[in-house]
């Protein structure tokens, strides 16, 4: 996963659902929620990753000394 699709996710969806809002459209206004949820739960689980892969290499390194 990478942080800049992300950040275009949410912000794509920030523009939609602004769009929707403007025009009154509610579906529109829904879609670009869920896209700016979606970009901030990639984001979480992104941070997740590399907060275990920084733990597994600590451990490795622990037991290389």
């Amino acid at each position: 996963m990478n942080k800049l699709d992300n950040a275009k996710d949410k912000v794509s969806g920030k523009a939609k659902e602004l769009e929707g809002k403007a025009t009154g459209d509610k579906v529109r206004e829904t879609q670009g929620k869920a896209e700016n949820v979606m970009g901030k739960a990639k984001d979480k689980l992104a941070d997740a990753k590399d907060a275990v892969k920084d733990a597994v290499d600590d451990v490795k390194d622990k037991l290389n000394q």
